[in-house]
């Protein structure tokens, strides 16, 4: 005996009518958990902290939800025609919610959060709406179990295909602003097909006939100029014109070219300047690699755009460099890009170099494994196919440069807690040293100090500097190792900052950014987050 779906058996035994407007369901309700997502994705992108922005605005798109289906009573007459009506709202203000939230973080940053939350009640009320207007018109002929049962189970399916297809498809191809428009361009599509199914129905046909089209012209106007609006938001936000932009499932990607040089933003935040990047990565790479004295082979955690593997190029003595970035996006821009590329020599193009694109707490996990099971790996001769052997996961590195984004939100602060630092150190040779970038000490003091309290807390010794980077401010470096750290005697030829002369004065800490008593950065806690946007949301703030 052969067993039917339950979505089988609702259209098997339904109407063409109640099929059409089963079908809408799956499809209001993936439209409605693509603004969702978009709405979240966003803020997390431009305000920080992922974990907060995601559930703030998921609990205030569900509350709106409500409001919506209460609001839902009061429509009582022509409801094809409210139902129609709505569709077509939902479509022009939830495809445009992203694109109005790239504006406004562009021109109007201080109302950014009023118009995000503004927007989510506003799409949340309108999708609260739909499902009760869609049942009310399916209860003409359909019993009430049947009726409930049918909805929910395409309203669920609608929202899976979503939330598989969102992270993996729609924003990797179309990017946020286009993902918003195509389901708006879905939403109105709806109404068209409702104003085909009740034409017999509704009054004043032709005027709804006229708002269908120039819902549908104006979301297609928007498509298609989609990356307009995206360069001129963004030229706006960034000050500078801008030579690249991407969107990948990890992280918004943006290269500008001004009066500084190339810069680099993820998530807009800088992460650096050509013109004194050289200050940043000396000062992340010199210490430890000549200090070390002759490392052979070397890991780099993050640090996609190659600039620290440029700096460990210069020693002889290194044999391979094992570069763990999430990002394959990354790696591939500063491989290809021919003006991104020479900003590093060309060092992700070295044969020394082997690229894996992987978490790098879950590869650092993978004691003893082949790398390519934690991701992707690339050959740097070759980086989209990762052809040759790879050297195992559980191996030692005489130095581990560790250069990943300020810990802005829970999924980067994972990798500042000691947890992590505790992975780090059964990678370290016994006489290794492992750098870690860390935030400012002059402006986010109780981090930085926070994450040598956390890396002391794993048993290894904490060796904290800083130096001076234009474009940052006065910047922060710890060195983690088993050994007494030692300032090395002499460093490579052709370094534009460093000097063995001027190194010592890295490690005196004046006043304001000496130590302060702190917390250790737990996964369970994660306080780290939490106090680094107390320090700097108090700059931004000012």
């Amino acid at each position: 005996m052969s067993v039917v779906s339950p979505p089988a058996r609702a259209i098997a035994g339904a109407r063409p009518v109640e099929i059409a407007l089963l079908a809408s369901v799956f499809v209001i309700a993936a439209c409605g958990l693509v603004y969702e997502l978009t709405a979240a994705a966003l803020s997390s992108y431009l305000l920080g902290d992922s974990v907060l922005q995601f559930s703030t605005i998921i609990g205030t798109y569900l509350f709106a939800m409500g409001v919506g289906s209460w609001l839902s009573r009061y429509l009582e007459r022509q409801l094809p025609a409210h139902f129609l009506r709505i569709e077509l709202l939902v479509a022009l203000v939830g495809g445009a919610l992203p694109a109005l939230l790239f504006m406004a973080n562009a021109w109007l940053p201080g109302a950014f959060r009023l118009l995000l939350y503004g927007l989510v009640m506003v799409v949340g009320t309108l999708v609260g709406l739909e499902i009760p207007l869609v049942m009310r018109i399916l209860k003409r002929n359909v019993q009430l179990k049947d009726l409930v049962s049918q909805v929910l189970t395409f309203d669920y399916l609608g929202a899976l295909a979503v939330s598989i297809a969102f992270p993996l498809l729609l924003v990797p191809q179309l990017g946020m602003i286009r993902t918003g428009l195509l389901f708006g361009f879905m939403n109105a599509a709806v109404a068209v097909w409702a104003l085909w199914l009740f034409r017999h129905e509704l009054r004043r046909v032709v005027s709804h006939g006229v708002a269908c089209a120039l819902t549908l012209a104006a979301i297609g106007a928007a498509f298609v100029g989609a990356d307009h609006i995206t360069t001129v938001a963004e030229d706006k936000f960034y000050q500078d014109h801008i030579v690249f932009s991407a969107t990948s499932p990890y992280q918004r990607i943006v290269v500008t070219r001004g009066q500084l040089g190339h810069r680099l933003f993820l998530n807009g935040n800088l992460q650096f300047a050509e013109r004194d990047e050289y200050r940043y990565h000396e000062a992340l790479v010199h210490p430890v690699m000549a200090a070390h004295g002759a490392p052979k082979k070397v890991a780099v955690l993050g640090g996609g755009d190659g600039m620290a593997v440029r700096e460990i190029l210069r020693y002889p003595s290194v044999e391979q460099v094992t570069l763990v970035e999430l990002d394959p996006n990354m790696t591939k821009l500063f491989t290809e890009h021919e003006t991104l590329a020479a900003l590093n020599d060309g060092s992700l193009k070295s044969p020394k170099v082997k690229i894996v694109n992987a978490d790098a707490f879950q590869w650092l996990q993978q004691t003893g494994a082949d790398p390519r099971s934690g991701g992707p790996t690339q050959d740097a001769r070759a980086p989209l196919t990762g052809s040759e052997p790879r050297a195992a996961a559980g191996d030692l590195f005489d130095v581990i440069v560790v250069d990943f984004p300020d810990p802005t939100n829970f999924a980067i602060g994972k990798l500042y807690t000691n947890a992590f630092y505790a992975l780090l150190d059964k990678r370290l040779s016994a006489s290794g040293y492992a750098v870690i970038q860390t935030t400012s000490p002059l402006v986010a003091r109780k981090s930085f100090w926070t994450v040598a309290t956390t890396i002391e807390s794993v048993g290894l010794i904490a060796t904290p500097y800083h130096a001076h980077v234009p474009s940052f401010g006065e910047w922060g470096y710890i060195v983690a190792s088993r050994r007494p750290y030692r300032l090395p005697d002499a460093l490579p030829e052709g370094l534009r900052f460093l000097t063995p002369q001027t190194m010592p004065l890295l490690f005196d800490f004046p006043k304001d950014m000496a130590r302060v008593p702190t917390e250790v950065n737990r996964l369970s806690n994660q306080i780290l987050v939490t106090t680094y946007e107390q320090e700097w949301g108090k700059v931004v703030a000012h």
